[in-house]
């Protein structure tokens, strides 16, 4: 029991640390909570929980070692700058015709469905997938010999760590939606779109980058 509490409480620790710092998944969450309301934060962490359990269930069954290699690193790296930049540009194009005025149902209608952009937003980060490669996977090879039971409580910790920060994000977002202006919320929108783009852009170079060290 103690070996697994220190498996929980490290993933947890660790996860906690990466979520704590901005990102793809952090912007959007800002933005769909405003959008959506508290519930954004919890459907976003479900797609993106889903993404990662198949990638554990993956790398436990020998993955890793394509992971690594520098081709795969490329392609994730142009998809997620292409993602990134279509989420962004869309944030920003949109943002004139929003409103947090009128009918509240109508506004988590207009924007994509929580789940699957939870876990688009994952994917298109290809450093999710480069702390998998390294740490992630060094973490899951060093608790193998705990078996099924220790692999479960490592994704238990991590997944908890993401649900928490994120859901805390969220609420406040929705919170604040209450007494925010339409021009501050589209401000708020169109400033989360253009981060995006610029994650997106620096992909991209990310990508090129890859690809050198690929054909040398």
């Amino acid at each position: 029991m103690l070996e697994f509490a220190a498996i929980f409480v490290s993933s947890f620790t660790v996860a906690l640390s990466g979520a704590l710092m901005p990102g793809p998944l952090f912007t959007i969450t800002i933005s769909e909570s405003a959008r959506r309301g508290f519930r954004a934060g919890p459907l976003l962490m479900l797609g993106h929980a889903l993404l990662e359990l198949v990638l554990v269930v993956a790398i436990c069954r020998g993955l890793d070692v394509y992971l690594k290699m520098d081709p795969v690193m490329a392609a994730t790296a142009l998809f997620g700058g292409l993602i990134l930049l279509y989420f962004g540009i869309d944030m920003v194009r949109s943002a004139g015709k929003l409103s947090l005025n009128g009918d509240p149902q109508s506004a988590p209608s207009a924007g994509r469905n929580p789940v699957l952009t939870g876990a688009l937003a994952s994917l298109a980060n290809p450093y999710w997938t480069l702390w998998w490669a390294t740490f992630g996977l060094g973490y899951l090879l060093k608790i193998s010999g705990t078996g099924t039971a220790g692999i479960a409580v490592f994704f238990a910790g991590h997944i908890a760590a993401d649900f928490l920060w994120y859901s805390l994000i969220s609420f406040g977002i929705s919170r604040g939606t209450r007494v925010m202006h339409d021009r501050s919320y589209r401000v708020l929108i169109r400033a989360c779109g253009v981060f995006l783009v610029l994650f997106g852009g620096w992909f991209l170079l990310s990508a090129r980058d890859y690809l050198i060290k690929s054909v040398s």
